[in-house]
């Protein structure tokens, strides 16, 4: 019963329905929940909705059902690095390399995080994060009565193990108090709190279990080798010898040579598909694109005969795709190959193959942009969206504003729009998004900065919603929306820097800025740490460094998010 559910979800997912596959398996479990297969493909199908960390709670659970199978660990590999840990995910690859030196889809998982680690700058959580790495974490928390007690709360102690092992989830707990107080603690700075925060009371640890070690396998005995056996093993080695010559013959672009040899090596041993896969690519090179989907398909249905590897039968769809996506340059229809890079992906997650269905994807939308083009008919939606703003039917005027910009996307007065309707919606981030699109495509339209000025203000974050109302200022200096915006920014910053906020307040502007990437750069920067720290022991010192104009311009921001008070 539950393979024939499983069937269902692999069907939805090779269709490109992940939400559809992922309720599938999610009744496969029901009916077999000790399945490690289903738990790893449901994962695949959350990765696949960017919902990682459902993928990372699949995956974890495949591994802990199967901890000698190295797929899964590919699997907790592809989903830390959709979070965003690049370091754990060198760690699960490398763990699932240890199990399966040759697991070519573990080395491709390994060589991109890597050089998503490498290539990633640190991050102003990381480098705030660092300092619960110290070993004097623990003495500075037990030595100050404020934070004492957090040390006797589980809960709180699980969330300081979780920033150490993964310093990029600190943000998921600023909301939190405790952890606030903490990092103000560890960084030397004194928070404006009229009431510290009171710790709730301590639970009790639950026991944990110790997993259940495996049992070591047993040798197999050894047999002997059969007269039948000795020649497949020698006209084995020989297809591969024929093989070896047709990649050289490959790579000097002699292509007819390299179909030779790939063909003898066919004739030699049919129990190895990768045969075919490279005179298909041979065929590809060639642009005969019939034959090299031709031999795709052999590959595919000879895989699955023999049971071959899904890596294997993952890079015959891969080529069978782009050789569809050649066609569809002329044919213009590219659902076919975008449906065969979607089944390869389900046999392997190969970034090669993600990255030629996304481009797929992308020229199947840009051929429907141009076809849908016409500025005509989206002056007349933008103008019925307009009637139906005017009356307060901001619902309906999104939508013709959303069908006039599927008509022509480059009008920067729609996105202005559209963002003016978002706002009264209350949808702020989609109203940001679309100010921000409409500076793009025209960073003179002054528009464009009092929309997204008007959302950064209402967000509550004025230092921002200043930055915006000035940059337009400088197209448009006598524009009066923006000169009031930078007055009433102006108002809500002193406001902080005077102290004039209530305790609430300031308790939501502080969470607030701890969250604000430029922020966290500013407190973990060792100068600004130094100039705070003279702020609180050394103000001759501290009125020194006030007149470097980078110094006091991040102090002002500071005080704006409520980190610190100008007297």
């Amino acid at each position: 019963m539950a393979d024939e559910v499983k069937a269902k979800g692999n069907a939805a997912f090779s269709a490109g329905r992940f939400e559809e596959a992922a309720a599938h398996f999610t009744d496969a479990i029901a009916l077999a929940h000790d399945n490690h297969v289903l738990y790893s493909n449901r994962s695949a199908a959350y990765a696949s909705l960017h919902l990682y960390p459902e993928a990372l709670a699949d995956a974890e659970k495949t591994v802990a059902l199967r901890p000698d199978w190295a797929k899964g660990y590919s699997r907790l590999g592809a989903a830390r690095l959709g979070l965003g840990d690049a370091a754990g995910a060198v760690a699960a690859y490398e763990k699932g390399l240890a199990l399966e030196p040759s697991n070519q889809a573990l080395k491709d998982g390994l060589a991109q995080a890597r050089q998503a680690l490498t290539r990633r700058p640190a991050s102003g959580a990381d480098a705030i994060a660092k300092v619960f790495q110290g070993p004097e974490l623990w003495s500075r928390i037990a030595g100050d009565p404020t934070t004492r007690a957090y040390l006797d709360q589980p809960d709180f102690m699980q969330m300081l193990r979780d920033v150490q092992r993964n310093p990029s989830s600190l943000n998921n707990y600023l909301s939190d108090p405790r952890m606030v107080q903490v990092l103000s603690l560890m960084l030397n700075i004194r928070l404006q709190n009229h009431d510290a925060p009171q710790p709730p009371p301590p639970q009790h640890h639950q026991p944990e279990t110790k997993a259940r070690e495996t049992e070591p396998e047993p040798e197999p005995e050894p047999m002997e080798v059969t007269e039948e056996e000795k020649e497949r093993k020698e006209r084995k080695a020989a297809a591969q010898k024929e093989k070896e010559a047709g990649n050289a013959a490959y790579k000097k672009k002699d292509f007819e040579t390299a179909i030779q040899h790939y063909t003898k090596a066919m004739e030699l041993d049919d129990e190895d598909i990768s045969y075919l896969t490279n005179r298909a690519a041979v065929y590809l090179e060639m642009g005969k694109y019939d034959e090299c989907i031709k031999d795709c398909d052999q590959a595919v249905e000879r895989g699955r005969e023999l049971h071959a590897d899904f890596k294997m039968i993952s890079r015959a769809l891969t080529r069978k795709g782009t050789a569809l996506a050649k066609f569809a340059k002329c044919s213009k229809d590219y659902d076919i190959a975008v449906e065969t890079f979607q089944k390869a992906l389900t046999e392997h997650r190969n970034p090669d193959t993600l990255k030629k269905l996304n481009d797929a994807e992308r020229a199947k939308k840009e051929l429907e942009q141009q076809e849908y083009y016409d500025p005509k008919i989206a002056d007349e939606e933008r103008e019925k969206g307009n009637e139906f703003f005017k009356q307060q039917k901001y619902p309906e005027a999104v939508k013709h504003y959303t069908e006039a910009l599927r008509r022509n996307p480059k009008d920067p007065r729609v996105y202005s729009n559209r963002a003016a309707c978002y706002t009264k919606l209350g949808a702020m981030p989609e109203g940001l998004k679309d100010a921000e699109k409409c500076i793009e495509l025209d960073p003179t339209f002054s528009k464009g900065y009092t929309r997204k000025g008007a959302i950064q203000f209402f967000m509550k974050e004025y230092d921002k919603a200043m930055e915006t109302y000035q940059a337009g200022l400088k197209h448009d200096p006598n524009n009066h929306e923006l000169l009031d915006g930078v007055r009433r920014c102006v108002q809500q910053i002193n406001k902080a820097s005077r102290g004039e906020l209530s305790q609430e307040e300031l308790q939501e502007r502080q969470n607030k800025a701890m969250q604000d990437p430029e922020i966290q750069n500013i407190l973990t920067d060792p100068i600004m740490q130094q100039v705070l720290t003279d702020f609180q022991e050394n103000p001759k010192a501290a009125q020194a460094h006030l007149k470097n104009p980078g110094v006091m311009q991040k102090i002002q921001k500071l005080g704006s998010a409520g980190i610190v008070q100008m007297k």
